[in-house]
């Protein structure tokens, strides 16, 4: 025994000095030694668990703090330092559910004893889609320690979520207050801001801002890429804030062994499409009529969904779309990776990017040999994994590729597919809609984050010149409302010419919509699927023409349409081509006519041709990698008429 302890302490010695120097994986060498000596020393298992979290070696790490948790015994400290060390490496592997376990496993006393802890199990509550269950533990967590930026951070993660915008604004304010330099907290407090539609700084935040997104940003910091798109930005903007958030999401995450696909004739093409909107959402009503149009003889069709089971009319048409449907939404990332690999995926086409629920993280473990960006995020998503962004002509110029981490790939019309078999339905009178018969109704269908002040300017202005006119907008709540009343009064509009749609189902709210005269789209960030509902229900769109992917997507489906006289070049153009639509009411008769006759023969609505203009794109990207030649843009070819 003497002997064992003698060569225990000279191995102890010599890992200490390793340790030392940053020596981290021979340190671990020496440590593994001691320990077939002393098994049970739960502090020694702590050394080799933080040892390996150096070394970046991830799952030895883990497995080190779980040893180092299980032998801990009564000893506290101890006991609680190495849950924490067993979450961070979780957290490491972004498995978020075991990360929870392993909390689990020390005592609720000493569990809430610890702020980091708690805002470690509140984080993992809130990437599991729990932010009810988030909120106590985070609570907690600032209880203990106000300052924690982290924790307050997670709180508006939860807040936001739970769409409590105000409390989650608070979160945001509070992190600025603390930390001014931090550029995360401000994009979120700017993005609440504009949902709640309070513009009295405006101009001073979003200033402010662009000036920190300028200056180095600490990397441990989440900057999220969506609250950028609807302010007046540049594309190379939102690049830099995509591979920033990219990194951050990723970091920790390495790419599985490169995969070998059969090059076997005959061999149909597989397809994946992954997402967390196959229910009753925008994404489904837009997609579903061209995944059902796929050449099936050609292609393989698995649709991965990580997201809830509504019981939808579009939910159960997307169970009968490919050859699988896989609820993915209990997977850790990592197993997710495995199963798309597992089923022999070629073509991984992510449906979400930097949006809400996103798991584009995924795609970072590599599972498919060619994985693509397509409809949910308007812009680059910044991740080096991702190969394609899908867009056109209009959305995506190829002299827009530097502002790019994926190759552009365009569709020949429009890069919004479309679902041509939705009801062709006549609107309610606008009695019941609370809208007067004999009033002109603009409508604006998109949330209130896309509005902004100089768009209600314009929007003010044109009710000015028409004193018959009223704007039907949708909703933002009850105070949101109330504020752009106020907006309005204080631009001479009466403000109960604002009229309020309340939110209502998908069906529901594109039979409402014809009942509108004109819709007036939104800028710098357009209506995307809010303006293809409004053309489908006959109402023209009057738009004017960006300068990036989210400002220019309802000119491509304006001339995916037949209708891009309606597209402007300035924001006085938009005014005087509304106010003249408005003063020509046999020429609005004339657009509606062609927007009737457009759902049986323009491209936006040929769900049948769009397929075979997708497969075309994806046999080019496919041809590519079977021919050993690296990602290429790839301009539109049109196979459809």
């Amino acid at each position: 025994m003497a002997n064992a302890d003698q060569t225990s302490l000279k191995l102890l010695q010599r890992a200490r000095t390793l340790l030392g120097q940053n020596e981290w994986e021979g340190a671990a060498k020496l440590i593994k030694q001691v320990l077939k000596l002393r098994p049970r020393d739960a502090a020694l298992w702590l050394t080799l668990a933080r040892s390996y979290h150096n070394a970046d070696r991830t799952q030895e790490w883990l497995h080190a703090a779980e040893e180092a948790q299980r032998h801990a015994g009564r000893d506290e400290s101890l006991a609680c330092d190495a849950t924490e060390e067993a979450v961070d490496a979780a957290f490491a592997m972004h498995d978020h559910a075991f990360a929870l376990v392993l909390a689990g496993r020390l005592p609720v006393e000493l569990r809430d004893r610890r702020p980091r802890l708690l805002r470690l199990m509140g984080s993992a509550l809130n990437k599991l889609g729990r932010p009810q269950e988030a909120v106590t533990p985070l609570m907690q967590a600032i209880a203990q320690r106000l300052d924690d930026c982290d924790a307050h951070t997670e709180l508006g993660f939860a807040f936001y979520t739970l769409k409590l915008h105000a409390q989650a604004a608070e979160c945001f304010r509070t992190v600025c207050a603390l930390y001014p330099d931090h550029v995360g907290a401000l994009a979120y407090l700017n993005y609440l801001e504009q949902l709640a539609a309070r513009w009295d700084d405006y101009d001073m935040r979003s200033q402010a801002l662009f000036a920190a997104l300028a200056a180095p940003i600490d990397p441990a910091w989440y900057v999220p890429p969506f609250a950028l798109v609807c302010l007046p930005h540049t594309p190379a903007q939102l690049l830099a804030v995509a591979r920033l958030a990219s990194q951050h999401q990723c970091r920790g995450i390495s790419p599985m062994p490169a995969a070998v696909r059969s090059p076997a004739e005959g061999r149909r093409l597989h397809v994946a499409y992954l997402s967390n909107d196959f229910h009753g959402h925008a994404t489904a009503s837009l997609i579903t009529q061209v995944l059902e149009s796929h050449d099936r003889e050609r292609f393989e069709v698995s649709l991965l969904s990580h997201g809830e089971d509504d019981g939808s009319a579009l939910r159960q048409r997307l169970l009968r779309v490919g050859d699988r449907f896989e609820d993915m939404s209990r997977l850790s990332l990592a197993d997710m990776a495995s199963r798309v690999r597992e089923l022999g995926v070629d073509i991984l086409v992510d449906l979400k990017g930097h949006t809400g629920g996103s798991r584009l993280t995924m795609l970072a473990h590599r599972p498919a040999p060619i994985q693509v960006a397509w409809l949910g995020f308007p812009g680059s998503c910044g991740a080096r994994e991702v190969d394609y962004i899908i867009g056109d002509p209009i959305v995506t110029p190829l002299a827009d590729a530097p502002w790019y981490s994926e190759k552009i790939a365009q569709m020949p019309h429009c890069y919004q597919p479309n679902d041509g078999l939705r009801e062709r339905a006549t609107p309610p009178a606008r009695s019941e809609l609370g809208l007067p018969d004999d009033a002109l109704v603009l409508v604006s269908a998109n949330q209130t984050a896309k509005l902004n002040p100089p768009l209600f300017d314009a929007w003010m202005e044109i009710l000015r010149r028409l004193p018959q006119a009223v704007l039907w907008q949708l909703t933002g709540g009850d105070e949101p409302d109330a504020e752009l009343r106020r907006q309005a009064q204080a631009r001479g509009v009466a403000p109960e010419r604002l009229i309020f749609m309340p939110r209502a189902k998908l069906a529901d709210h594109l039979r409402r919509l014809g009942a509108a005269d004109l819709a007036l789209d939104s800028w710098p960030c357009n209506g995307h699927t809010t303006t293809s509902d409004a053309l489908w229900a006959g109402v023209p769109v009057v738009t004017l023409r960006g300068s990036n992917f989210a400002g220019r997507v309802s000119e491509s489906l304006l001339r995916a349409v037949g209708l891009p006289e309606l597209v402007c070049d300035s924001p006085q153009a938009y005014v005087d081509q509304v106010c003249e639509l408005a003063a020509l009411p046999e020429r609005r008769g004339v657009l509606r006519a062609r927007l009737a006759q457009a759902r049986d023969d323009a491209p936006l609505y040929d769900a049948k041709g769009f397929a075979r203009d997708l497969e075309a794109l994806y046999e080019r990207m496919w041809g590519r990698h079977r021919a050993g030649l690296s990602p290429e843009a790839l301009t539109a070819k049109p196979l459809t008429a």
